[in-house]
């Protein structure tokens, strides 16, 4: 349907339609020049020593699970409130997700003393996601991680340009895993990317996202490398060069792209807290520097979220869930060895979170549309 305001966009000109055709007229369409510049730049921006792209965030959490030697059996303590991918990656190494509590209300991200209450002699890692782009507690984490000797992975999905203390989010731990998907800051439709400061994790990763092989194709075409061997059981996780050269445009914006995120996301804490205070807006304390990835806001306690989001449709509002809890969809109900603590706060932010239309090319006016369908809405509904 034709949204009088959609959920979200993406920005797209003369710039990235240029670097399209440049790589088609190199007639060079696999990782080459182009996926090359890609990581060191992305790298340059993040702070991290190593960048690896692949073809989307899940074949990065795939890869960082896989780096970890995290084996069938193995205890990895993730979030409920995040996209399923998180998890799913666990399961595909045969590893076992463990779902943890958030925080609060205000902090929808992964509570640090709910992780301490799960792990377990067979705990091998922790995977933190930076919900919405806001950060983790992850000082507390890495210590819990160094405690107890664990690897820590950033599902960092949400947060292209995000710092805490000064250091980008994604670089706190081990393994940091970006996406590029269409809705995030930046975008390359598909696509994401590795990050580590540790050599030993880069080579393997490396290794393991192109068929365990010890050469690639660009390698071969420069005359690098004549043959290759098979060193690990490897995956096809390549990126191709138009999604590169994309995202290499994409970066050049990003930072403008959160500034304008920052200036509605304040204006939509401002109209909201004045016209409908019933609305809850977490993430309004401090903690480090977001990137603003989506505007999430709890409904209040007992509305019916369906009838919500359905008079917002009728007002052209497009609106939507993140997320339903990763461990009530069906194909993980019938997982007990999943649940070891209990999931209040994941329960109740489940079933009130709406997130709200948010990105760059949204006007101030667009906000208080938005903001005068929900107080229409949420007057209905008492």
């Amino acid at each position: 349907m034709a949204w009088k305001v959609s959920l979200a966009d993406i920005d797209f000109g003369v710039e990235e339609e240029e670097a399209v055709l440049r790589v088609v007229r190199s007639r060079w369409l696999s990782m080459g020049e182009e996926t090359q510049c890609f990581e060191a730049e992305f790298a340059e921006f993040i702070g991290a020593k190593h960048t690896l792209a692949v073809t989307n965030a899940t074949a990065a959490l795939h890869l960082a699970c896989i780096a970890a030697n995290i084996n069938p059996g193995d205890e990895v303590i993730v979030p409920s409130l995040t996209f399923v991918a998180t998890a799913n990656a666990v399961r595909y190494v045969g590893g076992v997700p463990i779902f943890a509590d958030i925080e609060s209300e205000d902090w929808l991200t992964i509570s640090p003393t709910s992780i301490e209450k799960c792990i377990s002699e067979k705990t091998r890692a922790i995977i933190v996601v930076h919900y919405a782009g806001y950060a983790c507690d992850m000082p507390a984490i890495m210590e819990i991680a160094k405690k107890h000797n664990l690897i820590v992975i950033e599902d960092s999905a949400h947060t292209i340009g995000s710092e805490l203390n000064g250091k980008k989010l994604g670089t706190w731990g081990h393994i940091g895993c970006y996406s590029f998907f269409s809705n995030k800051n930046m975008t390359t439709g598909e696509g994401g990317m590795l990050a580590t400061n540790d050599d030993d994790l880069a080579g393997r990763l490396k290794v393991l996202r192109s068929h365990g092989m010890t050469s690639l194709s660009w390698d071969r075409h420069k005359g690098h490398a004549w043959t290759y061997d098979v060193v690990d059981l490897g995956y096809n996780y390549r990126i191709d060069e138009i999604r590169s050269a994309i995202g290499r445009v994409q970066l050049k914006k990003v930072g403008g792209f959160n500034q304008r995120r920052e200036k509605l996301t304040h204006l939509y804490r401002e109209m909201l807290s004045e016209l409908v205070p019933e609305i809850k807006v977490p993430f309004q304390a401090g903690r480090g520097t977001s990137c603003y990835h989506i505007m999430p806001v709890l409904l209040p306690a007992g509305t019916n979220r369906f009838d919500f989001m359905e008079g917002m449709k009728a007002e052209g509002i497009q609106t939507s869930i993140h997320y339903p809890p990763i461990h009530h969809f069906k194909n993980y109900q019938d997982q007990p060895e999943f649940l070891r603590v209990d999931l209040a706060l994941t329960e109740t932010i489940g079933a009130r979170e709406i997130t709200l239309p948010l990105y760059p090319m949204m006007k101030d006016g667009d906000v208080e549309i938005v903001v005068t369908a929900i107080q229409n809405q949420i007057a209905k509904l008492k």
